[in-house]
């Protein structure tokens, strides 16, 4: 919500006014009002909801949609000098053709002047290409024919490091999901082949593209402690140059879409850190983006990772039954792509505990068993078998004990196949899901709290999990019983 205010709160009034006479005339006069309320009165989002006489479900996907219609609008505004500077680009063969040679060779090093600014490294080499035609019969034909050769060698870079990052993130979610040496070794080879590439040139771009990578690997790969070795430029310094660059090149498209990275990733530091008052600076304005975040970032950071950092903030401020209407509103048009497994199965684990704090038990059977249904987990044991055990406790909560007897059959033949001593926690769980689906009334309670005990006294598991999300407390027994 912070992240709305704020950009409303920042708009010129000519800005305003154009946004909100835009959205009256395109007959969203509730999107409207809203701006009108954020903009002029210093109202609680319950006031707002209670003015605009839409619940909390409504207010999430009309704000949500108010945020997307002003960052098309700044969007547009930030377009126009660089689509004139990639116009001018597109129309290189028109000014060499049609201007005199002084005229043309003028242009182009006043193009090229611009291009280098902003980094553009495809535009620059159509630049130097035409500047060698025009000199070949000059001295100057063999520098700008090494300048050309220089830009060839630096745009196949950055297409290789983009190239790298998309499969770094995509490494990642299988990482995430086998916590496998071989993996983790990959992804901390994709990250010093980036860095190489990176260090080659003075380039802003490049170095925004490697911090992505880096500062992520330091956070979920290696973890290390930045104040032991001083040759590692510390991640709040990293932050405030990227932030820099984003600021000074304000007109280039994608840094204006990379921000919300930038904030996703000062989020994960922080929280890293245990600085969760630091961290909640930042919650606001990504929770509010999750939907594109996930949809259209996959291959500049794991978004999926702000799902579980999102449940966990939520544990801590006991708000986790908040979720499910919250997720009504924020996730209105998105959708999950099945061929991205990890990031899949992520989002609907995380639908499914939403689901199950706010005991919608019925739903997040559906979900899981859809999941179950749809994607094939033979190459993840350990993540089916989470799924399995999440869906158990749903069996177990609504009474369903011919399911629940099936499910947990499944479940004891994957744990002899993978052994018992590598998922202790789902043993003890399966032993609490009996007992409470037993038919001895008296023993039941007792006889839980002590496997509870037990279960409390047993690492749980670092990767990824979903029963670590279910409080074992009064209420579960409530649940359970």
């Amino acid at each position: 919500m912070a992240k709305l205010k704020n950009i409303i709160k920042q708009l010129s009034d000519q800005d305003y006014e154009r946004i909100y006479k835009h959205l009256v005339e395109s007959n969203a006069e509730k999107s409207a009002f809203l701006l009108k309320y954020m903009h002029q009165e210093q109202l609680s989002d319950n006031k707002i909801m209670e003015e605009l006489n839409v619940n909390t479900n409504a207010y999430y996907t009309l704000r949500s949609r108010l945020n997307q219609k002003i960052e098309e609008y700044l969007l547009e505004q930030i377009e126009s000098p660089r689509t004139d500077l990639l116009r001018k680009v597109a129309n290189i063969n028109e000014i060499v053709f049609t201007k005199k040679r002084t005229i043309a060779i003028t242009t182009l090093k006043k193009l090229e002047k611009e291009l280098i600014e902003y980094d553009l490294s495809n535009e620059l080499m159509l630049v130097y290409k035409t500047l060698k035609k025009l000199h070949v019969n000059t001295p100057d034909y063999f520098d700008y024919s090494q300048s050309y050769n220089r830009h060839v060698a630096y745009t196949l870079d950055v297409d290789q490091v983009e190239s790298f990052m998309a499969e770094y993130f995509k490494k990642y979610g299988i990482y995430s999901f086998t916590d496998d040496e071989n993996d983790k070794l990959e992804l901390s080879l994709l990250n010093k082949e980036i860095t190489k590439i990176c260090k080659k040139y003075d380039s802003h771009r490049l170095y925004v593209y490697q911090s992505c990578v880096n500062v992520f690997h330091r956070l979920f790969v290696e973890a290390e402690d930045e104040l032991l070795d001083e040759s590692i430029e510390p991640i709040e310094d990293i932050f405030d140059k990227v932030e820099k660059i984003f600021d000074d090149f304000a007109q280039d498209t994608i840094y204006f879409h990379l921000r919300v990275v930038l904030e996703f990733l000062r989020l994960e530091y922080y929280n890293h850190y245990r600085l969760y008052r630091k961290a909640e600076r930042y919650f606001d304005e990504v929770n509010d983006s999750i939907g594109s975040l996930l949809s259209s970032y996959n291959t500049h950071t794991y978004s999926a990772r702000f799902l579980f950092t999102k449940l966990e903030r939520h544990l801590r401020m006991n708000t986790q039954n908040d979720l499910y209407e919250e997720n009504q509103g924020l996730f209105h048009d998105f959708e999950s792509d099945p061929l991205n497994v990890p990031q899949y199965v992520s989002y609907v684990c995380y639908r499914a505990i939403s689901q199950y704090f706010a005991e919608k038990y019925d739903e997040g059977i559906r979900w899981l068993n859809k999941l179950l249904n749809d994607i094939s987990l033979k190459k993840y044991p350990y993540v089916h078998l989470e799924i399995k055990l999440f869906l158990a406790v749903h069996y177990a909560i609504i009474k369903d004990n011919e399911l629940l007897g099936q499910l947990t059959n499944s479940i004891q033949r994957q744990i002899r196949l993978l052994g018992k001593e590598t998922c202790i926690h789902v043993v003890l769980f399966i032993k609490i899901l009996k007992i409470a689906s037993s038919s001895n009334r008296s023993e039941r309670a007792g006889k839980i709290e002590a496997y509870i005990d037990k279960l409390k006294k047993t690492t749980m598991p670092t990767g990824f999990s979903l029963v670590k999300y279910i409080k074992l407390d009064e209420d579960f027994m409530r649940r359970i019983l």
